[in-house]
């Protein structure tokens, strides 16, 4: 029963994960187009690194400051 609930938790876990850089990614895409082509043109992904990882921290202080 241990070891069935944990691989569960861990499931959701990367399910929220994924779920969330996808809706982040999409928000990207959506707000700065010009990041994402430049990123994809170039092959170059760090820029559209850095965007996801700021996109994230402000949907989170967002989410924080809610709270």
């Amino acid at each position: 029963m241990g070891l069935a609930r944990m691989s569960l938790s861990l499931f959701g876990t990367v399910a929220v994960v994924a779920a969330l850089l996808a809706v982040a990614t999409i928000w990207l895409m959506l707000t700065d187009p010009v990041t994402v082509a430049n990123s994809v043109n170039e092959g170059d992904i760090s820029p559209l690194v850095r965007q996801l990882a700021s996109v994230m921290y402000e949907a989170l202080r967002g989410l924080l400051k809610y709270l």
